[in-house]
């Protein structure tokens, strides 16, 4: 896990949160702009994917355990992928909302991460 890609992951997943929730409470449904911004969260994390596997590939392991810290990224990548599917489904403000709690939810996941990672249980 790269800690610079760590911060920026963490910093457009509480972003991407932080407008899908105003806007979901504005009482705005879904749009390209919330689809696009949980679609970079997305992208983010299989680009945190491809290097994770690349350095283990390479020798790098979690110092707490690997094995849990893929389980978080894969589960973590499954997130936005459902709450984009339930907002293009449920075209109500709620989903919105829903979107915002799955880039928060990626975020705290993310964190979790970065303990497994780098050790800091």
């Amino acid at each position: 896990m790269a800690e610079w890609l760590y911060l920026a992951q963490l910093w457009v997943a509480s972003g991407v949160g932080a407008v899908s929730l105003i806007l979901g409470f504005a009482k705005r449904k879904p749009s390209v702009l919330t689809i696009g911004a949980i679609a970079l969260v997305e992208l983010g994390l299989l680009i945190q994917l491809a290097y994770s596997i690349s350095v283990v590939f390479l020798g790098e392991r979690a110092k707490s355990d690997t094995v849990e810290y893929f389980a978080y990224l894969i589960v973590a990548m499954i997130v936005p992928v459902a709450a984009a599917l339930w907002a293009l489904v449920e075209r109500t403000r709620f989903s919105t909302i829903i979107l915002a709690i799955g880039a928060f939810t990626v975020a705290v996941m993310l964190v979790r991460m970065y303990q497994l990672w780098f050790g800091l249980n």
